[in-house]
């Protein structure tokens, strides 16, 4: 699905995660899609553009070696029909599209100090509120370390090969900077590249003042500014934008003005703006009919749905599923939400053995403690569970740590109930992905601090994520809603998704950079 696009301005964009990542199967050269809604999004911008780059980290042995083959310059990759990487001196399938992939190598302590200790967990946990700060975070000589000489070193060297794209183009293009890996990166460009236009979009929650304030001032000094060398900073919802806003005021002194969402630096105004980021649905409803689909909600369906009537077993109440799709993130609140289902097997014993919870759980980070910690913590609350509500040989929550889009897709048009209770998300795409595949009138179960909720809580059951009780009731008042009223509300979520669709998010933005330009 192509936006609206701009061609006259050559594209430059930075992401962690790139479009593609390489590998080998024995001599064989290989190439998989980089994963995510943002790749898929971006991707789709890119590919429409006669002249675009996409800047990203080597992130696999063989990217590294491509990088050093093409020493350090962009490497031609086909998107499609397939995808691979074009030799030097070739040419794409006639019927092909392709973009040029800059993949930058960095120190390996470097990348380490600057992903594993700053990105994550310290910028990750303070943006989600996920810091009880009578114990943590505690900064030592170690995180001031990884922030000067890994954070702001990895910001640098990406700077360098964006503003030598920009240049290469003349030094006028549209830079479009992905998430909070790359805070310092634009300042760094618009120093060597005045003329070029700079959007920073930002793709998990912006806190308050207050909660930066964890940090030494040279480090959140440092980021604001950094940040302000774009000409747009972006967000998924007007709270976060505004929570950016007060933060330059109160912890820059700059002169800002609410009602515009505009920051005074330099001589410049910065514009802070919000886009909510969406799906494709015609991309997921290509997936839902294809086979390994059907094959999984067969068997899905067969597992968690199927009626008992022939073995005399009752049927009061029917059968329901709920289904929950997440990375083992501590702000996903995994944990509170499998408790919230025990309490509600607690309080409504009729529902053991009738009701369902399917959890398909992707194992996030798991070199960093805090992450691995939590996931040890989900794998006992579940047996607990299960232990107590076990009925017809059942247990009540299946929880399987795997990413397998087709089965998330499969239990996404079969579900009851999807439950969202994230302490805090910029987005949460999950919440789009299911009104439009859905076919059993599911109901969303969301999280008020979801930015998903500010476009779908008319059209949701809302959670309160910090009290399981509230959740529990939540998840029965889902459970039991007439049918009439499940249909209507799964029809306006619907609705809403496909008419407000990534396509809609990214023309949104490219129509008020070019009137920036302008």
């Amino acid at each position: 699905m192509a936006p609206n696009v701009d061609s006259e301005l050559p594209l430059v964009l930075l992401s962690h995660r790139g479009p593609v990542s390489f590998g080998r199967d024995g001599d064989r050269r290989t190439a998989t899609k980089g994963s995510g809604g943002l790749v898929t999004a971006l991707l789709g911008l890119a590919e429409h553009l006669s002249d675009a780059v996409w800047v990203c980290a080597a992130s696999s042995d063989e990217d590294i070696a491509i990088a050093r083959e093409a020493e350090g310059r962009s490497v031609q990759v086909q998107t499609s029909p397939q995808l691979l990487l074009v030799d030097e001196g070739t040419t794409p399938d006639d019927e092909g599209r392709a973009l040029e992939v800059r993949m930058i190598e960095t120190d390996p302590w470097a990348h380490e100090a600057f992903y594993t200790v700053v990105s994550n967990p310290i910028l990750w946990f303070i943006q989600h509120g996920l810091y009880g700060l009578t114990f943590a975070p505690v900064l030592t000589a170690n995180e001031h370390a990884a922030f000067t000489d890994g954070y702001v070193a990895v910001n640098s060297a990406f700077a360098d090969a964006v503003a030598e794209e920009v240049e290469a183009r003349g030094g006028r293009a549209l830079v479009m900077l992905q998430d909070y890996h790359f805070y310092l990166v634009a300042g760094d460009v618009r120093k060597r590249c005045p003329e070029a236009l700079l959007s920073h979009f930002i793709h998990i929650p912006w806190p308050g003042p207050d909660s930066w304030r964890v940090l030494p001032p040279y480090m959140r000094d440092k980021l604001l500014l950094g940040l302000l060398g774009s000409d747009v900073v972006a967000f998924h919802t007007e709270r976060y934008a505004r929570n950016f806003v007060h933060c330059c005021s109160e912890l820059l002194g700059l002169r800002v003005d609410l009602d515009a969402l505009t920051v005074e630096v330099d001589g410049r105004t910065v514009y802070a703006r919000h886009y909510p980021i969406s799906v494709d649905p015609a991309a997921l409803e290509a997936v839902a009919a294809t086979d390994e689909v059907a094959a999984h909600v067969a068997t899905l369906t067969d597992t968690y749905l199927a009626s008992r009537e022939e073995s005399g077993e009752p049927e009061d109440p029917p059968r329901r599923l709920v289904v929950r799709v997440d990375r083992t993130d501590p702000s996903k609140n995994v944990v509170r939400g499998f408790l919230a289902f025990g309490q509600l097997l607690d309080q409504h014993p009729e529902l053991a053995g009738s009701v369902s919870f399917l959890a398909l759980l992707q194992p996030s980070r798991t070199d960093v403690p805090e992450y691995s910690d939590y996931i040890a913590t989900i794998g006992a609350v579940v047996a607990e569970i299960n232990a107590k509500h076990t009925r017809h040989g059942q247990q009540p929550i299946d929880l399987r740590m795997v990413e397998d889009f087709p089965l998330a897709v499969a239990a996404y048009s079969i579900c009851d109930v999807l439950m969202v209770n994230a302490l805090a998300d910029g987005m949460n795409l999950v919440a789009k992905e299911v009104p439009v595949v859905n076919e059993r009138s599911g109901v969303l179960a969301l999280s008020e601090n979801t930015g998903a909720h500010e476009e779908l809580g008319a059209f949701a059951v809302t959670l309160y994520p910090f009290d399981i009780q509230q959740m529990a009731d939540g998840l029965y008042e889902a459970l039991t809603m007439p049918q009439a009223d499940r249909a209507r509300l799964l029809a306006a979520a619907a609705a809403q998704v496909r008419e407000n669709d990534v396509s809609a998010w990214l023309s949104a933005q490219l129509r008020d950079l070019d009137r920036l330009r302008g």
